[in-house]
């Protein structure tokens, strides 16, 4: 293949990404706006943003392993098209359950794209520099992708209604599409491998038993047997999983490959940082929509400078990555993120310590900027840890894997930050004596309740509204700050005297591998080999 054609392969699939990554995002800044039209409450607002990652976290494994079987060209485009026809639905959704429908429609879609676009950057690039720098363009494309969502749905409700957001798709996938099939190399895949549609399923038991407790403990009223039940699916769900996967000769995930420390710190780093990275987008874009009354553009462009943060650094990662190592990388940018977020608390108006209220909004750029920075070398580095970690055999898996702990992080940073500022809100809120219970359950409910309030009361309500979301937000941010650090000291720690480079990283892997192969009936290497 021609280079020129490899990096037209990268592009395409970039482009699926991009598409991918600004979809979980994207909705932040049209969330006051779609919950004012479809009337939604506090708990639907979560599920509408976690239906699309939690779906997706649940497919991941499966839609990696089907693409090893059917080809992942097919994967690629199967996803491409599904991917449209949920956008459409979602655009016109006309009420929270068809929404979230959609949203886990779409996340079908984006589970299908998703390993096959890392799966086809490992099949495209041969030389170990430039697949460095294409996992650069990937992670770079993730993190972008990510932190543009709340500008791009700024920029749309600007002069449409919150279901451009959605309609925003259909021309990427149409072109995406054209692409994949003149430039994308295809591949009948394995057809011998089975697709373990059951496992799944079992996963995503476990991963919505699990986000509908912590939703059900942030609650004013919380229920202890919806709690008990939930966390009993999740437990339930989760130990099935194990169990199945123990069992299967073709498993999605091989729990051996979390023997290589690389790949493990790579898991763990990746999700860290999206769920920094979705977290921080989630609540600071609330934040300056809903206390400070920024309309949803303004919002966007101020969190795009996570995106100007990331930009630069992530190729640069990639490039680096198999000189360094991934662990000055991984540990530093975790680092640098847990500084960024932490000068973003500090410079925040009206909340952080060092700014009172009458300074612009703009201050937080600054610490928005580093963090960007930190968690998109991060995100890159992760990404060539995990790859690099698995023999070339279980490359489709390491994909999937890498692709899972991506969702799965956004999973725990909109479900735990969202819940942690719902739980402060709900519990520091001090409602004057004329305002209605219900704006006690969220900042949404306490702005629409202002609007039938003299104007007096309604300015009382709105700042005690502000204050309790404030006391959540602050404390978020404190917590994901602690949680980076924590991550930075863990990298350093874990992998002291491993294997560095991408390079050394997969000779440590081909040899766990031929180790704990195991030689079955028909020959060849057995996928059932397990590290014990």
């Amino acid at each position: 293949m021609s280079k020129t054609r490899r990096w037209l392969v990268l592009a395409t699939v970039s482009a699926g990404l991009l598409m991918v990554s600004v979809d979980t995002t994207v909705l932040y800044t049209a969330l006051p706006a779609l919950t004012s039209d479809l009337h939604a409450d506090a708990s639907q607002k979560l599920w509408i943003i976690n239906a699309y990652p939690l779906v997706m976290a649940g497919l991941l494994l499966g839609a990696g392993t089907l693409g090893d079987r059917i080809g992942h060209k097919r994967m690629f485009l199967a996803g491409l098209a599904l991917f449209a026809a949920a956008s459409l639905l979602a655009a016109f959704a006309p009420s929270p359950p068809v929404l979230i429908a959609a949203q886990a429609f779409l996340a079908v879609g984006a589970a299908a794209m998703l390993p096959a676009t890392l799966a086809l950057i490992r099949i495209t690039f041969d030389d170990e520099h430039e697949r460095g720098i294409a996992i650069g363009v990937w992670g770079t494309m993730a993190a972008l992708g990510a932190a543009l969502g709340p500008i791009v749905g700024g920029l749309l409700l600007q002069h449409f209604w919150w279901g451009s957001v959605f309609l925003l798709n259909i021309p990427v996938v149409l072109l995406a599409l054209a692409a994949t099939a003149a430039f994308v190399p295809g591949g009948s895949g394995h057809r011998d491998r089975p697709w373990d549609l059951i496992a799944s399923l079992q996963a995503m038991v476990a991963l919505a038993g699990l986000v509908y407790a912590i939703q059900e403990v942030a609650k004013p009223d919380p229920m202890p047997l919806a709690i008990a039940g939930a966390l009993l699916a999740a437990a339930a769900g989760g130990w099935m999983f194990a169990r199945r996967e123990r069992r299967q000769a073709y498993p999605l995930i091989d729990f051996s490959l979390f023997g290589n420390r690389s790949l493990l710190t790579g898991v763990i780093a990746a999700a860290l940082a999206m769920a920094a990275t979705v977290g921080i987008d989630l609540i600071l874009t609330q934040r300056l929509q809903l206390v400070l009354g920024l309309t949803p553009l303004h919002a966007g462009l101020i969190v795009t400078a996570f995106a100007v943060g990331s930009l630069p650094v992530g190729v640069l990662a990639g490039g680096l990555a198999h000189r360094t190592g991934v662990r000055p990388l991984i540990g530093g940018g975790l680092l640098l993120g847990a500084l960024g977020v932490l000068v973003t608390l500090l410079l925040t108006p009206g909340a952080g310590p060092l700014l009172g209220g009458g300074r612009s909004p703009a201050w937080v750029v600054p610490g928005l900027v580093l963090a960007g920075a930190g968690l998109g070398i991060v995100m890159v580095a992760a990404s060539a840890a995990i790859i690099s970690g698995a023999p070339p055999q279980r490359a489709g898996m390491a994909s999937s894997i890498e692709s899972v702990s991506y969702e799965l992080g956004s999973l725990a940073g909109v479900t735990v930050l969202g819940t942690i500022l719902t739980a402060v809100y709900t519990g520091t809120i001090h409602l004057p004596a004329t305002a209605p219970a219900r704006a006690a359950s969220s900042i949404d409910q306490a702005r629409a309740a202002a609007g039938h309030l003299p104007a007096g009361q309604a300015r009382t309500l709105l700042d005690a509204a502000a204050s309790a979301f404030d006391n959540g937000y602050i404390l978020a941010l404190a917590i994901t700050a602690i949680a980076l650090a924590a991550g930075s000291a863990f990298t350093y720690r874990y992998l002291k005297r491993q294997p560095t480079t991408p390079a050394e990283q997969a000779q440590h892997s081909e040899a766990i591998s031929d180790r704990s192969a195991i030689t079955d009936p028909r020959g060849g290497s057995d996928e059932r080999a397990r590290i014990r």
